[in-house]
């Protein structure tokens, strides 16, 4: 057994978890990283018997270490949950999703995590507005083909998941029930971040050196933000030239529900004059490739959504609008 008040743990585990960050920070493949620090698998168990100096000197190790990439950590208790938010926007995950009926634990017989744990520890940890600014991953319990073999409601479980704001679902690898894959097609539709461009008003015409503005309304349908800054872009294209303009646009902030976003991008002095498309993609900011598939119809073979023709001119004849 590990001695995790054994001064070398925090020193050599810690460094351990340093050393990864500094590699591995912010790095594209990297979807979110879990602050595991004692227990069976790393999950937390036990860490509220940690001392504060020993508790705090292992969670400072992935605070420290990873300001890019997102950070959960397990529901444990409020001492460890609660440091954690104090030093960095920690989201949270737990590993039994799926559990809502007594008698399935030897130690109780009307125990369940979903009815008798998750709920009342994401009060008392502090942790139920986190899933603002960080990743709720939820895993299933047993597998989800043992919910329906026992009978459970798939829709009552799902409806959960959502009041929670998850944002990804490990099942295991394990294969959904034929029966049930409408509902859980209706799940994917409301996980996390699914965004919809609403409204988007521009210019019918704009000239080299001039300021093309636009304003947008968007609407995220998911339950739960993007926790990742990926970048909000429009590109002018005709045969002869095309040129991108990556915006100010900071999608991470989109919550559920409505979101504007009204600026304006510069267009080159020596931009050739003629007819484009304007288009719009949210890109991969390491490639400048588009990323996401927003709840749109329209989107192209390369990724981008079309809104309509700009007339880059000299003079421009009307002030037109197009919406």
């Amino acid at each position: 057994m590990v001695d995790a008040e054994d001064p070398t743990y925090a020193e050599y585990f810690g460094g351990f978890i340093r050393a990864l960050g500094r590699r591995y920070d912010g790095h594209p493949d990297m979807e979110s990283v879990d602050l595991s620090i004692v227990g069976s698998w790393g999950e937390g168990i036990g860490s509220n018997l940690l001392t504060r100096t020993t508790r705090e000197a292992l969670v400072d190790a992935y605070t420290d270490s990873f300001k890019e990439t997102p950070l959960v950590m397990l529901l444990t208790d409020k001492n460890t949950n609660s440091y954690g938010l104090s030093k960095a926007n920690v989201g949270w995950r737990v590993d039994c999703l799926g559990d809502v009926c007594g008698k399935a634990w030897e130690f109780s017989d009307d125990w369940s995590h979903m009815n008798d744990y998750y709920p009342q520890q994401l009060i008392r940890s502090g942790m139920q507005e986190a899933w603002k600014k960080a990743p709720v991953s939820l895993e299933v319990c047993w597998v989800v083909q043992h919910w329906k073999d026992k009978g459970w409601d798939i829709d009552y479980i799902i409806d959960q998941s959502l009041k929670w704001h998850i944002s990804s679902f490990n099942a295991k690898s394990s294969p959904i029930p034929k029966e049930w894959e409408s509902n859980v097609n209706r799940w994917l539709n409301k996980m996390g971040y699914r965004l919809a461009l609403r409204k988007f008003s521009f210019p019918e015409t704009v000239k080299p050196g001039g300021k093309l503005a636009f304003a947008s309304w968007w609407e995220n349908l998911g339950v739960a933000p993007c926790y990742k800054k990926f970048p909000l872009a429009l590109r002018l294209k005709n045969d002869q030239s095309t040129q991108v303009f990556i915006t100010e646009a900071n999608i991470s902030e989109w919550l559920p529900g409505d979101s504007l976003f009204d600026s304006a991008v510069w267009i080159p002095a020596d931009l050739p004059l003629g007819n484009y498309q304007l288009e719009i993609a949210i890109l991969y900011g390491h490639t400048h490739q588009p990323a996401i598939q927003l709840a749109n119809t329209g989107r192209q073979p390369d990724g981008w959504y079309l809104l309509g023709n700009v007339e880059v001119q000299l003079e421009l004849e009307s002030p037109d609008v197009i919406e």
